[in-house]
Order: C-alpha cells, then sequence, then structure tokens
C-alpha cells in the first residue's frame, strides 16, 4: 500500500432544583432508545479492504497485552509485518502469534523496514510522543494508545509533525466509538438538558503502595531502552509493564490513564474538545507512601471555562479499586452532565437521565450530529485509505491529553491556575509553565529519531 500522502410556578422550580441535587440517589435507567438504535442500524458499516492490494503493512511497537490486542483488532484490515518490543519475553509471545513478521528490540530500526505503512504505537506512556513522531516522519500512519502524550509539550510538538506530514493519526480514546457516548454527547450538544451548567466527572482511583525494593533486570530485558528520555533508576518490577501508570516519571496515574477517556468525552458532549478551560485548581487529599508509587493514588481537581462551565474530576474511594470503586451514582466511574432542565449520566454499557423522555424523544433533522464511528480501529483503518481525517485525531487527543495533564500540574502544585486555551501556557505563571515540558535524558531527542 502507498504512503500518499437536552410554565413553571416558582414552587415547581425549587423542586426542579432540588431535584437535581438529589439525582444522584434517584437514579432511572434506560437503554439506548428505539430511535437511535435505529439510525445506527441505518449507519454503513466498517469498510473491508477490497483486495491484498489494499491491506497496509502493520507494525506494532510495544507487544504487551494492549498493543497485542490492537494489533490483533487491525489484523482484519491489514498484513501483520512487524513486531517491536525491549522485552523479549513479550515480543516472543506476540511472535507466537505473528511468526511471519520481523521482529526488533529498538522502535527506530522498525521505521527503516520495507512493508511498513502504518504503526501502532501500544508503549507505556512516555515513548508514545517518541515512538509516534518516528512513524510519522517515516511517513507512516499511526494509531496510539491513549493517553497521547507525556506533557502538553508534546502534544504541541505532534499536532504539528501530523499538519506537516499529512498523515493520518488515531488517538486510541476507544470511547468516541461507543453509541452510549455519543448520544449522551448528542443531545447535550442540542440542549437536551437545557443549558449546560456542570460536568462530573469520576475516575478509578489509584494504588498508594510501597516502599518497593531493586532488584536484578531480568534477562532478555532492556531496562535503559525502557527507561528511553526519563531518569535513569535503579530497576525496579513495579516500576515496569502494567504499574508503570502509578509513576509521575512515565505516567499521570488514573488521571491520564482513565481521564483520557472520561475527560475526552466531558469536552466532546460540552463542544470543547479544541479548546479548553481557562482555569484549574488541584488537591490531593492522601500522601504518597516514600519509596512506593508517585502518582497520586487520590485527587480532586476543578475546571471552569470561559463559558461559565464548571467541570469536576473526582478519584473514587482508594479503599475500593477499580472494580469495586464507587461514585455517588453507585456507578464504578463515568460522568454526568448537570443542565438547567435535568442531567444525562453516561459510562461503559450505560447511558441514564434524570427524565427517560429526555433520552426518547428523537433529535430534529437539523440538530447537531457529531461523527460517527462504531469500530475505533475500522475508523482509523478507513481513513488510512481516504485519508480523511478520524475520529480521535491528533489535535483531540492532544487537548483530551492535555485537560489530564493540566489536572496533574494543579494538583501537584496545590493551587489554582489560569490557563490560555489558544497559546497553551499558564497566564503569569512562569512556575507553572515550567511543568509544561520535561527535560530529556541523553541522548533522547524529538530531532533525534
Amino acid at each position: 500500500m502507498r504512503k500518499d500522502t437536552h410554565d413553571d410556578s416558582v414552587l415547581a422550580q425549587h423542586s426542579r432544583r432540588d431535584f437535581l441535587k438529589t439525582a444522584a440517589t434517584s437514579v432511572v435507567a434506560t437503554s439506548l432508545p428505539a430511535w437511535f438504535l435505529e439510525e445506527c442500524r441505518a449507519q454503513p458499516a466498517t469498510e473491508s479492504p477490497r483486495s491484498a492490494n489494499d491491506r497496509p503493512g502493520i507494525a506494532l511497537v510495544g507487544c504487551g497485552g494492549m498493543g497485542r490486542g490492537d494489533l490483533k483488532n487491525a489484523s482484519r484490515f491489514g498484513q501483520v509485518v512487524a513486531l517491536c518490543d525491549v522485552d523479549e519475553r513479550r515480543l516472543g509471545e506476540a511472535a507466537k502469534d505473528w511468526p511471519d513478521a520481523a521482529t526488533e528490540r529498538d522502535f527506530r530500526k522498525v521505521m527503516e523496514l520495507a512493508g511498513v505503512d502504518v504503526v501502532i504505537c501500544g508503549t507505556v506512556d512516555h515513548w508514545h510522543t517518541l515512538v509516534s513522531l518516528a512513524a510519522m516522519r517515516a511517513g507512516n500512519d499511526v494509531y496510539c494508545e491513549k493517553p497521547l502524550t507525556l506533557t502538553i509539550d508534546e502534544g504541541k510538538r505532534l499536532v504539528a509533525a501530523r499538519r506537516e506530514s499529512g498523515r493520518v493519526l488515531q488517538t486510541g480514546s476507544q470511547q468516541r466509538s461507543d453509541r452510549n457516548f455519543r448520544l449522551a454527547c448528542e443531545l447535550v450538544r442540542n440542549g437536551r438538558i437545557g443549558k449546560l451548567k456542570e460536568l462530573d466527572v469520576w475516575l478509578p482511583a489509584g494504588r498508594r503502595e510501597g516502599p518497593f525494593q531493586t532488584a536484578e533486570v531480568p534477562s532478555g530485558f532492556d531496562w535503559d531502552l525502557w527507561q528511553g528520555p526519563t531518569p535513569a533508576v535503579e530497576y525496579v518490577p513495579e516500576r515496569t509493564h502494567s504499574t508503570f501508570r502509578y509513576w509521575w516519571d512515565y505516567s499521570g496515574g488514573t488521571m491520564t490513564d482513565w481521564g483520557a477517556h472520561h475527560n475526552d468525552i466531558a469536552l466532546w458532549g460540552s463542544g470543547h474538545d479544541r479548546s479548553g478551560p481557562i482555569e484549574v485548581f488541584g488537591r490531593t487529599p492522601v500522601e504518597m507512601i516514600p519509596g512506593g508509587f508517585t502518582a497520586s493514588s487520590e485527587y480532586e481537581v476543578e475546571y471552569r471555562y470561559a463559558d461559565g462551565l464548571v467541570h469536576r474530576c473526582r478519584s473514587t474511594t482508594a479503599s475500593a479499586w477499580y472494580g469495586a470503586a464507587v461514585d455517588p451514582n453507585g456507578q464504578q466511574h463515568g460522568l454526568r452532565f448537570t443542565g438547567s432542565d435535568g442531567w444525562i449520566w453516561v459510562t461503559r454499557g450505560k447511558l441514564e437521565a434524570s427524565d427517560p423522555e429526555l433520552l426518547a424523544e428523537p433529535l430534529a433533522a437539523d440538530a447537531t450530529r457529531l461523527s460517527v464511528s462504531d469500530d475505533h480501529m475500522g475508523n482509523f483503518c478507513e481513513c488510512v485509505r481516504s485519508r480523511k481525517a478520524p475520529i480521535c485525531d491528533a489535535e483531540i487527543g492532544h487537548r483530551s491529553a492535555s485537560v489530564c495533564h493540566l489536572g496533574v500540574i494543579a494538583m501537584r502544585l496545590g493551587r489554582k491556575l489560569k490557563w490560555d486555551p489558544a497559546r497553551e501556557q499558564f497566564v503569569g505563571d512562569a512556575d507553572a509553565n515550567g511543568w509544561l515540558a520535561r527535560e530529556m535524558r541523553e541522548p533522547w531527542t524529538y530531532e533525534a529519531v
């Protein structure tokens, strides 16, 4: 494949306000309405490759469980030609499924291989930007796992590189391709709950454990290359693989891990997915254990936008991690849009409202409709062929990651910050602006990949 480029009395009004205040304890469960399901059935299915020549060569960088899952999904549309990981064990596991693919330890060598058209980046977060930059510079389209970046500065670089290269970049925030989230956002965008006043996002609490001990680096694991541009430290098993996200060096905790999903939908539904807030305040009520995970396990962040919208993002209780974690709606995690006329709650597999009629009434023919995708990887692969922008392009991925990074910076500084979403800088705060980028360990630079 070529590398081308949503007339009451005063009493009734008070009753409505009281209802909204206690709505979280009186949830009305619903399913997707029939009118919306009918619309979905009428939408064209994801197009399959027309011929062998229409199947791009796919390379996977980062062969953990998420990466291999992405690759299996993408293999419906293309041919797997290369696998890459700094851990020989994970690389070997992937090679069992795709024995004919070339194997590499260094992602830069993957970019030199003939036959690679698409790169899937399934690495730990601190490698997302460098791998994606290298892939686009080599003429490849990119599917990058969320969060798209480690810093706000990295996101600006990726947006610029995608624009300059003309490549397709899809961020792996797959809730954009989920019907519940799309319907919730369309209803909010069309005033179904009146004027949007508040956004409440609940994310799973992180892990508060430690202290941890250093250990011998496992055979076949390139610890130095895994660390890459991050500070060099002695090997600690808990720093790697699935628990990397609980260290500031490599991630932003659940604020960026799950926040890149639910805060992305918050921005989509509110119409701020190509801009951002103007003010942010954060706090962390629990101190982390010295010598253990560093990314805050519990946090409270509040954003304010130029249109007056208040957006709160909070972790669920730390005593209930992931599966058992609950928010005031009794759900694991998700988000609630609250307007002048009601609320809508959405999470994976569930859509609810303060009044079932808010969902039951079809949208008008001239309503604002959002981009449609019911297959996130399929949407990406279609865009590789059509050269159209995917549903979660580089700028959207960057802005969604940025709102999470802003929350992380605010909680680490513990004070209110003013933000200019156009210039992407803090206003009159040199100290806070020093957190927009991170120093890279030699020899790694953005220009050297």
